[in-house]
């Protein structure tokens, strides 16, 4: 079927039908009638000698063609939506999909974001953030911030700043911490990375290399500081990061021992075209973590 036969109408009120399963909120939705868009599918139907819908009692079911059809009508009307949406207001705005850990996201990128929006006002941000676990190509990222060594495969990655980790704690649990042994009569909170209370022990020049048995693990920095927060324990986590906590006395740094077990890193796929949007915010992240 050529392009200008395609029955644009006929396709709207097909997609809307499907995804709402019903003709009357389709109908809604598109602002017209309910006997307009059921004339329409049937039209669609005759057009392609299939049937995508069974009509029940109470709604409608999809075919196996109906099925099929719809993710390819959706993406591409979306797809329309974002480039009209961007073409709006007579300029281009450009779409930047970013992931970040979310350490990095709530304590370092979000207070400096309105910087960023206010030099490239045309760039529309997407922000989603992880517990350091992110697979670029199955989200569809533009970028990753990511906290490691800085070698992952097919990924080309941009070193940003170290974030040493050092022992964090409300001021209740600070003022009985006069050295680093008094650790052991409390609580630490720890992420999945075994080794750190541990190297940080024996940076502190403890004999013990292994954490204490009263310790509870987190999947991510932020869970594990607000349970510090919360007076829930000690917790081995970097400084940078929650400097705002810090400047308001709501936690502390005890001791000045700090241990440096990686750095965040920008990363996108190696395969990946650096778009003008990217290039903008790379270049703005490294002037701002510089």
């Amino acid at each position: 079927m050529i392009r200008p036969q395609l029955p644009l109408n006929a396709l709207r009120a097909f997609e809307a039908s499907a995804r709402h399963l019903s003709f009357t909120r389709a109908a809604v939705e598109l602002c017209v009638t309910q006997a307009a868009v059921s004339h329409q599918v049937k039209s669609l139907e005759a057009q392609l000698g299939v049937i995508l819908f069974k009509r029940l009692p109470r709604g409608l079911m999809l075919t196996g063609e109906g099925e099929t059809l719809l993710p390819v009508l959706t993406t591409s009307f979306d797809h329309i939506a974002q480039m009209l949406e961007r073409l709006a207001g007579g300029q281009y705005r450009e779409m930047l999909t970013v992931g970040a850990v979310g350490t990095f996201a709530v304590g370092w990128l979000l207070p400096r974001l309105a910087d960023f929006q206010a030099k490239h006002p045309l760039i529309d941000l997407r922000l989603s953030t992880n517990n350091n676990r992110v697979d670029v190509a199955a989200e569809g990222l533009d970028y990753a911030i990511r906290f490691g060594a800085g070698a992952w495969h097919g990924i080309e990655a941009t070193r940003l700043l170290e974030a040493p980790l050092s022992v964090l704690c409300v001021p209740e649990i600070a003022r009985q911490l006069h050295m680093p042994g008094d650790l052991l009569q409390q609580r630490l909170l720890r992420s999945y990375r075994t080794d750190e209370w541990p190297e940080w022990f024996h940076a502190a020049g403890l004999a013990t290399h292994a954490a204490p048995p009263q310790s509870i693990v987190f999947d991510s920095s932020l869970a594990m500081m607000e349970a510090a927060l919360q007076g829930g324990g000690v917790a081995l986590a970097p400084p940078l990061m929650f400097a705002r906590q810090l400047a308001a006395d709501l936690i502390r740094q005890p001791f000045a021992i700090e241990i440096t077990t990686g750095s965040y890193w920008l990363t996108r796929l190696q395969s990946r075209p650096e778009t003008s949007a990217m290039a903008a915010f790379r270049h703005w992240l490294l002037e701002m973590s510089g």
